[in-house]
C-alpha cells in the first residue's frame, strides 16, 4: 500500500510519447510543477493535456508548450498564453475548446464511470451547433471544427449532450498525503486537481508535506487514495504567483480606526 517514489522523474518515467494526460491547476495555482519539469527533462512529446489553461506563458504547463512537446489540448481558457495562440494559428497545434464548468464535469463524469451527461450550458452556441476551430493550416486556414452535439428538451428546456473526460495519467498537487494516496489540497489548489486526479487511469500526486496513514482523518480526504497510484514528496519550493498584488500602504492616521482613537481621546 506505500505509494510513495523516490523522485519526480521515477514517477513519471513510463508517460510515453503521445500519452493523455489530465493536469490540475488553475493559472498557477495547485499546479503539479516538479512533474512537469521533470517531463520536459524526460523529453516526452506529442502529449494531449486536459487542464483548464494550457500554462501561463512559459511557466507550468506552458514549459512542456515552448519546447514543442503538446499536439493538443482539451482546455476552457487559452487567452493569457501567446505561444498558444501561436501554435495554434499557424496550424502546430489541436485546440478543443470546452466550457469551464463543462470540463470540470467531463472529469468528475470519466472518473465516476459516466460515459455522457446533459447540461444547459451552450445551447444555442457554437458549443452545441458545431464550427468551433479546432486545427488551422500553416496559411491560417481552418481545416477540422467542432461537430454538431446532440440536444434534446427536458421539462421544456435544452439541454446539450456532453462526452465525459478520461487520460492515461493524472498529474495533480496536494498540500498534504499519505503514503497510502489520501490527498488534501489546499483552500483554491482544490480547483481542478480532485477531477484530474479520478479522471486518470494512473495518478501521479506530488504532495508538499507526507503523513502516514491515519492522519489524515476520512472526513478530511478530498480525493481518496484509491484514485492515486503514486506519491512524491516536493516540499514547497518552487511555488508561483501568477499575479502578485500588494495593496497600498496608507498612513494609519488616515484609518478609521485611528480616527476612533483620536475621537475618544
Amino acid at each position: 500500500m506505500d505509494k510513495v517514489v523516490a523522485s519526480a522523474r521515477e514517477a513519471v518515467a513510463d508517460i510515453a510519447a503521445g500519452s493523455v494526460l489530465a493536469v490540475g491547476g488553475f493559472g498557477l495555482c495547485g499546479v503539479p510543477i516538479a512533474l512537469i519539469d521533470a517531463l520536459l527533462e524526460q523529453g516526452t512529446d506529442q502529449l494531449t493535456t486536459i487542464s483548464n489553461n494550457c500554462g501561463v506563458d512559459d511557466q507550468a504547463l506552458g514549459v512542456l508548450l515552448y519546447a514543442g512537446r503538446i499536439r493538443k489540448t482539451i482546455s476552457s481558457f487559452v487567452g493569457g498564453n501567446k505561444e498558444l495562440a501561436r501554435l495554434y494559428l499557424t496550424g502546430q497545434m489541436e485546440v478543443e475548446l470546452t466550457p469551464q464548468g463543462t470540463l470540470a464535469e467531463r472529469l468528475r463524469a470519466g472518473g465516476t464511470g459516466i460515459p455522457a451527461f446533459y447540461t444547459p450550458t451552450g445551447v444555442g452556441t457554437l458549443v452545441a451547433d458545431g464550427g468551433i476551430p479546432i486545427r488551422y493550416d500553416s496559411d491560417g486556414n481552418v481545416v477540422e471544427t467542432s461537430r454538431p452535439k446532440e440536444v434534446r428538451e427536458f421539462d421544456g428546456q435544452q439541454y446539450v449532450l456532453e462526452t465525459a473526460l478520461t487520460a492515461d495519467f493524472g498529474l495533480v498537487r496536494a498540500a498534504r498525503g499519505d503514503r497510502h494516496g489520501n490527498l488534501v489540497f489546499h483552500e483554491s489548489a482544490a480547483n481542478f486537481n480532485p477531477l484530474a486526479g479520478m479522471a486518470g487511469r494512473i495518478t501521479i500526486a506530488e504532495v508538499e508535506e507526507l503523513v502516514e496513514p491515519g492522519e489524515i482523518t476520512p472526513e478530511h480526504v478530498h480525493l481518496p487514495g484509491v484514485f492515486v497510484d503514486r506519491v512524491v514528496v516536493v516540499g514547497t519550493e518552487g511555488k508561483k504567483i501568477e499575479k502578485l498584488t500588494n495593496r497600498p500602504r496608507t498612513d494609519r492616521s488616515e484609518t478609521p480606526a485611528a480616527a476612533g482613537e483620536e475621537a475618544s481621546a
